[in-house]
């Protein structure tokens, strides 16, 4: 059976680009689910908020069914559908899932990826992009990410395949990805903070017309180094166990500081892990259980001291 992604589509009689909004990419992160079902309500109501919408927006809450239905990150073949796309059409679920949201993502002007930290882990508001090699779509990719006003900016680097944001960027489609918290529950903050970041995005786009809000951005920082944004690969934890973190998402750590310690499964003393580098702490592990190579937790790097 051939996977279809169920959207919701609203176009107006003004012409104006196309700006596809996703959600549930992986299916145990649900304030992106529901902040789109907030602005599905918002168009079929035709609230004020969205009236003189301009161009075509769709709409998709729940892109990994198969995976929402699991409650896991991933659907039954085990494929993690953000290392997946572009995907085949005659492959496994998620290589189907893949392939369909490749095709969405390549009819689109303009393209937002929601995302938390999912069941395991909670990460700190952010609007990223990849550090794209044309101008005008890096130009178009950094104006989005400040409009959607989330207190981290992060321009990592464009290397990384399998992505959404990969498929986006072989397509020159300008496109962000954005993280609010995790840890396996639905925060309404990080709900209200993506609807207004979308209306924020689309009037920044020409497609609402809409007052600037008050400026909630802290950090802007772009990291163009290889791997820069594979969030998963940092702070391995050396042993399969317990972890318990002794810092916060957004504290400011420095080089060696102590992230948490991991109380091994089976015999052997805990083992401390620390901070490759300084910055603030963009992505913490909040599931206990930690296995071997697994990450402990982002440290983004600042411009400057930290």
């Amino acid at each position: 059976m051939t996977v279809e992604l169920r959207q919701f589509e609203y176009r107006s009689e003004v012409c104006g680009p196309t700006l596809l909004i996703t959600g549930g990419v992986h299916g145990d992160e649900f304030e992106p689910m529901a902040a789109i079902r907030r602005l599905i309500d918002l168009f079929e109501a035709q609230a004020r908020d969205v009236s003189g919408f301009r161009g075509r927006v769709i709409l998709v809450p729940v892109v990994n069914e198969a995976a929402f239905v699991r409650g896991h990150r991933c659907a039954d073949d085990g494929l993690d559908l953000a290392r997946t796309c572009p995907g085949r059409p005659d492959g496994s679920i998620t290589e189907q899932t893949a392939w369909a949201l490749s095709e969405f993502i390549r009819r689109a002007d303009f393209y937002i990826d929601l995302h938390t930290g999912g069941t395991e882990l909670s990460v700190y508001p952010l609007a990223g992009y990849v550090m794209h090699a044309n101008p005008a779509v890096l130009d178009a990719q950094r104006r989005m990410a400040r409009a959607f006003n989330l207190p981290i900016v992060w321009g990592t680097a464009a290397n990384l395949e399998g992505r959404s944001l990969s498929v986006a960027r072989d397509a020159a489609v300008p496109a962000i990805y954005c993280e609010y918290l995790g840890a396996a529950t639905c925060h309404p903050e990080g709900v209200e903070a993506y609807v207004q970041g979308c209306l924020n995005v689309m009037s920044e786009l020409g497609m609402l017309d809409r007052a600037v809000p008050e400026d909630r951005i802290e950090h802007v920082v772009e990291n163009p180094r290889p791997d820069s944004g594979h969030m998963q690969v940092c702070h391995p934890s050396p042993v399969t166990g317990y972890f318990e973190t002794c810092v916060k998402l957004g504290d400011v750590v420095q080089s060696n500081d102590p992230l948490g310690t991991v109380y091994p499964l089976h015999a052997g003393p805990p083992v401390v892990i620390n901070a490759s580098h300084a910055g603030i702490v963009l992505v913490l592990r909040t599931f206990p259980r930690i296995r071997q190579g697994e990450s402990a937790g982002v440290v983004m790097e600042l411009p400057g001291p930290a």
